[in-house]
């Protein structure tokens, strides 16, 4: 069984037992989370939002962190026009623990 959820205006398909990042939710670790905005579940037979109006995933903050740096690097020839700069990003790592119906 899956879940496709939305969770920070992103799409996840999630199984129990996933771990992934998503953008930071100001959460301590260990904090209980229930994501409501389901899209669509399959569970041998696949049901859409229309079906879904009392259908949860649970989940489990892990820890909270920030990725490895990006490098943007832009560079216009023969116009001696650089720029050099960096992005981190902040995410929350979860856990999903179980998808209800």
């Amino acid at each position: 069984m899956y879940a496709i959820i939305k969770c920070g205006g992103k799409q996840y398909k999630v199984k129990e037992g996933d771990i992934l990042n998503v953008d930071k939710l100001s959460k301590e670790p260990k904090d209980k989370l229930v994501i409501d905005d389901i899209i669509a579940i399959d569970d041998g037979a696949l049901k859409t939002a229309n079906d879904l109006k009392n259908s949860k995933v649970t989940a489990e903050v892990i820890v909270e962190g920030r990725d490895k740096k990006v490098i943007i690097y832009k560079k216009r020839r023969r116009k001696d026009s650089k720029l050099k700069r960096g992005f981190r990003r902040s995410y929350t790592k979860i856990k999903i623990n179980k998808i209800e119906l």
